[in-house]
């Protein structure tokens, strides 16, 4: 089942978050995309003033084709608002991201930003989470971090594309995706992630959301405080 029309539904609604003269934070993927394109009307059609602070190039592309400015994170100071998607949402907000690559960057913005907002279809909302938590690396850490990683429980894989040759961030970095089967102590996991030598970022967020839109069928949606 697709989620598009949506997604494209709570993109438009999720527009009210976003004041004149507002710094947004962009976010990648699905979601972040479908948002990007219709924040375009506020620049366009209500001559908002948005700058806007991507996280991949790809976010970066969709956002000069609508007509927002943009800067990069280390040119501001906050982020008014941070718009992003999840690969998967547990009972407690906690969220894993970085299915894309793009988890460094993704946290930065959180971590500036005054209000945090994701959005993702019902299939990410779990109560525990289970998918593999990608783990930023050095690529000078790939074996001894492949280790800390696996004496903390977890199954850890490099991240290739579809020839074998390592994916690499736009950081330089490399992932090692990582199965800790399920995960009922998110933070605690993501803090011992961290202190590993090596390690740039977990795809577990510190920072959980402050607001979160759940696409259903037919345009239809929630919102979750």
């Amino acid at each position: 089942m697709s989620y598009d029309d949506a997604i494209e539904a709570l993109s438009f609604d999720a527009l009210k978050h976003v004041k004149d003269n507002s710094i947004v934070g962009l976010g990648s993927g699905r979601a972040a995309t479908a948002l990007v394109r219709a924040m375009s009307s506020l620049v366009k059609d209500k001559n908002y003033k948005i700058i806007g602070v991507p996280t991949s190039l790809q976010i970066k592309i969709i956002a000069q084709k609508a007509g927002i400015p943009l800067v990069s994170a280390d040119q501001v100071n906050h982020i008014d608002v941070v718009f992003d998607g999840a690969d998967q949402i547990d009972s407690k907000k906690y969220i894993i991201k970085g299915g894309g690559g793009a988890l460094l960057r993704e946290n930065i913005l959180f971590s500036l930003a005054k209000k945090v907002i994701v959005m993702a279809d019902k299939t990410k909302f779990v109560k525990y989470l289970t998918r593999e938590v990608p783990v930023e690396i050095h690529p000078q850490a790939r074996n001894s971090a492949a280790d800390a990683v696996k004496a903390l429980g977890a199954k850890p894989k490099l991240r290739e594309l579809d020839r074998g040759y390592p994916f690499f961030t736009e950081n330089g970095n490399i992932i090692l995706d990582c199965n800790f089967g399920m995960i009922r102590n998110p933070g605690t996991l993501t803090r011992k992630i961290k202190q590993i030598p090596g390690v740039i970022e977990s795809g577990i967020f510190l920072r959980r959301p402050d607001i979160i839109y759940r696409a259903r069928a037919s345009r239809k949606f929630d919102v979750l405080n």
